[in-house]
């Protein structure tokens, strides 16, 4: 056999030997990309026949080339790469494998698999891709750039989080999906640096069974970038720097309009008009032009990989700092991050795997979100009023309510800070038993230390403001959390007569996450100054001021997956988990969840061969359950977690421990039922791809706590409702993602990736004594805006239903009920049929705030050394609740107001300005808008230093961008912006005036050696 090889060889040397002698001798060596020999790799001079061939180690050879000369070395199965020849004589060539999209590698938990043999719906986004977009958080890189996943911003503030939800959201409780990193549980994804992410993978549908319960909302995998054996260290230093502003400022009234409509309410209310000559006002103080500024944004990231004969190794430092567009420092968020990876081979059948990483952040943060907010204060704050008074001290908001201050004066105020150091990582060993026969065992550890301080000094804001202080106080808080995941598996996998293909996979896995907090606050600080701020120095510590918590929640869980196919072309895939959590009694602890999922590659089956148009389909096929344990720990016990308030000898106070939460000790597993279809295709040479995918996830045996009379001591501090299963929820939708590839010509390249997802959301059941759940807030003593029921989806609004405004007297006296209208004031429809209008009994359903639709598009182009991508995303089919207007008599307003009803016929949709008495403020469609946007979410444009420039200053290659991110969005929502949420499945949608994210001028570079 050697013989006939070695013939071979000299057979095409002969072939391929030149005709024409030239001056130089080149010789080298071939290699893959973990740094063995490629025997028999092609090496030929471009345009010509003259080349050679590698012997057995890669090593060739090539004689009479001339300095002109570009060398051409290829191998099957790898990228072909061209080298222009120059004054060089040993040219090291190291090949990159040539990996279709269906070769590629996917991670699917506890082991890979590659994407032609994936059963199970699962998106992947490449490392390349979160580049692209130079984002802060993870999040922001995943919001849609996958069918199926919902990114929703909590805060455009620095170091403000993000709401993933995975197909839906499936209950009121925890929605959160599992986010491992490298193995290890991630719950703060804000911690994590976005550079170092080589790809993510997320399991959408029963797959993520194979994480039993912690993965019932789906799973997310991060892969981090990691060096490979045999290659020489690579250092990489890539840097941005940008300007961040404000994407939108809400329209308000300058003093002249807001004097003129001042003056209109209160003589509509027979009152003195409070201004004489609105003109002379002017055009007033614009109170969002002070609050939102240009800030700052700048990141530094250092890598360096490589490897010898026996160990690959990486490195990584990078530093984030971020100042907000409100309160610039007063807002900011600082990261350090540092990771260590290395896999070392022990010997030939053992390696190690060793996983470090540190994060160090600070945060500072401002009053947001909220009523009282630093942008409710600077939307509702008159336009009359200066910022400063003559003394130069700051404004009182006297006369706007007791939650509206000077927002200015807000901010200077504020003093807080949140530190956090965090170490997780892995260390893991790996044995191959025989061949086709492995074990490994692993322990993920976690720790994170967390101190919080804030100040609060005496100030006064104005005449009844609830943020008046009378006296000084500090707040001391410090979080400990200590998480660890033993797990021990064994992998198998056999080919048999290459036909019968058998994966197979038995683990263990155990998990424990335990905490302490201590909170402290401290009156009377020296100086009442922040200076002095520091529990040490505070004058007393009084009852109540100093308590402690702890919490241990623990799971075991034992595993099994199979995994067959039949000559690549029909697949299967079977698994089971059985779960055990502390948070159910002995009972109902353990639970046992299965999947299963089919394929079938139907181009690989005889009447496919003639249909050239398509490459590659594929039809998948899943079902299974996986469980939730997402409450509090030891619910099924009653606990002595409240608070009690005792008195001893008639006059002395004493804080000491009640009972807490209602126990139910029949509680047990909350459990979604996933179903699966899924089709993927590749025609047309490749150029195009398609995948869809239908899916139906119904929950059942919803944990949530149910209302119970108050009489049971619920609403006492550390008190709350049992917790039961009640109920179940269906989510179904339909998901698209298109691709196309092409190369217009040699110097032109286009990408182009657009997918899109519907979502249905629908409550079926509420059962054990549950008719209805009423949550979510809005304005101050209404009632509440969004209920649960059967046949609506969760946190669906509940209000009134408005019909115009009334223009005369005689249209008022039809309308009975509404007893304080008056002509230009909301008209309400007797929803119940009773011929009389009511508050409570006239409310009815009038809006979602989940999406129906959400999509993303991507576009790449190439052009010789230049780059240009854009990233747009949208969402479509919710409603958002405005909230963000005090709306008294002398707050400011928005310019909608300005298209006021002003007499008969003058306008049927917004409601006169009045003082007086009037139900226009109740919660109604009128303060529902369509949440609908498309958001260009990242341009960027890019230039590559062409490599020769690069060569002679020893780099490898040098690329310089501007970006920018955030640019526009396509919405008619009034508000900052469409795309908030709190996060609350029964409290979202409503905004009080969320913090925007902003938009970002952008330059950097990335640099390698």
């Amino acid at each position: 056999m050697k013989l006939k090889l070695y013939i071979s060889i000299a057979l095409m040397s002969l072939l391929v030997h030149p005709v024409v002698s030239q001056d130089l001798n080149i010789s080298g060596k071939i290699t893959d990309s973990n740094g063995e020999g490629l025997p028999f790799a092609s090496i030929v001079v471009k345009g010509t026949t003259n080349g050679t061939t590698c012997d057995l180690d890669g090593n060739y050879s090539i004689a009479n080339i001339n300095q002109q000369d570009v060398l051409v070395y290829s191998s099957v199965g790898f990228v072909t790469q061209e080298v222009l020849v120059g004054s060089q004589s040993i040219i090291n060539i190291t090949l990159s494998d040539d990996i279709t999209s269906l070769e590629e590698v996917v991670v699917i938990g506890y082991g890979t698999t590659k994407e032609k043999e994936l059963t199970g719906a699962v998106s992947v986004v490449k490392g390349d891709a979160i580049e692209a977009l130079n984002p802060t958080r993870v999040e922001q890189a995943l919001q849609g750039q996958t069918p199926g996943v919902d990114i929703t911003s909590q805060s455009g503030s620095p170091g403000g989080g993000f709401n993933i939800r995975i197909r839906g959201i499936s209950t009121n409780g925890d929605n959160k999906p599992l986010v491992l990193v490298d193995g290890v549980v991630y719950e703060n994804l804000g911690s994590l640096n976005p550079s170092s992410i080589e790809s993510i993978n997320i399991l959408k549908d029963a797959s993520s069974g194979i994480y039993g319960v912690r993965g019932a909302n789906g799973v997310i995998l991060i892969t981090t970038k990691k060096g490979k054996r045999n290659s020489k260290p690579e250092i990489s230093v890539s840097s941005y720097y940008g300007v961040q502003e404000t994407s939108r400022k809400l329209p308000v009234l300058n003093a002249f309009e807001y004097g003129v409509l001042a003056n209109e309410a209160f003589a509509a209310g027979n009152s003195a008009v409070p201004f004489s000559d609105p003109v002379a006002l002017g055009t007033g103080t614009d109170w969002q032009d002070l609050v939102f500024e240009k800030a700052p944004i700048q990141n530094y990231d250092f890598q360096v990989r490589g490897g010898g004969e026996s160990t690959s190794y990486s490195f990584g430092a990078g530093y984030f700092s971020q100042e907000g567009i409100v309160g610039l420092d007063k807002a900011s968020y600082d990261r350090l991050t540092v990771n260590f990876n290395s896999n070392t081979k022990l010997s030939e059948k053992l390696s190690l795997d060793l996983i470090t990483n540190y994060t160090g952040s600070e945060r500072k943060t401002l009053n947001e979100n909220s009523i009282g907010s630093v942008l409710f204060n600077a939307v509702n704050m008159a336009p009359t009023m200066a910022p400063y008074d003559a003394n130069g001290d700051f404004t009182l908001a006297n006369g706007l309510g007791s939650e509206v201050i000077n927002p200015l004066a807000q901010m200077a105020n504020t003093y807080n800070d949140t530190w956090a150091n965090r170490v997780f990582g892995r260390i893991g060993l790996n044995y191959e038993i025989f061949k086709g026969l492995t074990v490994e065992s692993s322990l993920n550890f976690d720790y994170t230390n967390e101190r919080f301080k804030e100040f609060i000094p005496i100030v006064n804001y104005g005449t009844g403001k609830v943020f008046n202080q009378v006296e000084s106080s500090v707040n001391e808080n410090q979080k400990n959390f200590w998480s660890y995941t033993w797990d021990n598996v064994l992998f198998y996998e056999k080919s048999i007569s290459s036909d019968h293909n058998i994966k197979a996979t038995l683990g263990t896995s155990s998990y424990r996450t335990r905490g302490e907090h201590l909170f402290t606050t401290g009156w009377g600080i020296p100086n009442n100054s922040v200076e002095f701020a520091d529990i040490s120095r505070a004058n007393e510590i009084r009852i109540g001021g100093a308590r402690s918590e702890q919490f241990d929640q623990r799971l075991m869980s034992y595993f099994a997956r199979a995994e067959y196919n039949y000559k690549y072309k029909y697949l299967i895939s079977v698994m089971a988990r059985r779960d055990g959590s502390s948070r159910f009694g002995p009972e109902d602890k353990f639970g046992v969840f299965a999947s299963g999922s089919l394929g079938w590659v139907m181009t690989e089956e005889d009447f496919m061969s003639n249909v050239d148009a398509i490459d590659f389909a594929k039809l998948r096929v899943s079902y299974g359950t996986t469980g939730n344990d997402k409450i509090g720990d030891f619910r099924y016990l009653s606990s002595l977690n409240g608070e009690g308030v005792y008195v001893f000898d008639g006059n002395s106070l004493s804080i000491g421990t009640a009972t807490g939460g209602l126990s139910n000790p029949l509680i047990h597993w909350e459990k979604n039922n996933q179903f699966n279809i899924g089709l993927d295709l590749e025609f047309l040479n490749g150029h195009f791809g398609l995948t869809a995918d239908y899916f139906i996830k119904t929950t059942e045996d919803l944990l949530l706590e149910v209302p119970v009379s108050g009489l049971t001591g619920v609403g006492a501090p550390g008190g709350a409702s049992p917790v039961a299963n009640a109920g179940s929820v269906r989510n179904k939708g339909l998901e698209v993602a298109l691709s196309y590839t092409g190369t217009v010509n040699d110097q032109l390249k286009i990408n182009v990736g657009y997918n899109i997802t519907t979502l249905n959301n629908n409550t079926l059941s509420l059962n054990d004594g549950v008719s209805f759940i009423d949550a979510g807030g809005f304005g101050i003593g209404q009632l509440p805006p969004t209920r649960w029921v059967v046949g609506q989806p969760l946190g669906a609004f509940y209000g009134l239903v408005t019909d115009g405004v009334f223009q005369t007297e005689e249209e008022v006296a039809a309308a009975p009920g509404q007893t304080d209208a008056s002509p230009g004031d909301i008209r309400y429809v007797d929803v119940d049929g009773d011929g009389t209008w009511n508050n409570e009994k006239d409310r009815t359903f009038i809006g979602s705030p989940i999406p129906s639709l959400s999509m993303g598009l991507t576009v790449s182009l190439d052009y010789k050394n230049f780059d240009f991508s854009a990233f747009a995303n949208g969402g479509f089919g919710n409603d958002v609740v405005r909230n963000y207007e005090r709306n008294l008599p002398l707050t400011n307003k928005t310019s909608y107001y300005t298209q006021r009803w002003t007499g008969e016929g003058s306008t049927n949709s917004f409601p006169r300005i009045t003082t007086g008495a009037n139900d226009n403020d109740l919660f109604s469609d009128f303060w529902l808008e369509s949440g609908d946007y498309v958001r260009i979410k990242n341009i960027q444009l890019g230039y590559t230093i062409p490599s020769n420039v690069m060569k002679k200053i020893g780099a490898t290659s040098l690329r310089i961008y501007t970006a920018i991110n955030n640019l526009y969005t396509f919405t008619k929502y009034q508000g900052f912006d469409p795309n908030v949420s709190s996060g609350e499945p029964l409290n979202s949608g409503i905004d009080i005036g969320y913090y925007p994210q902003a938009r970002t001028y952008q330059v950097g570079l990335n640099l390698t050696f």
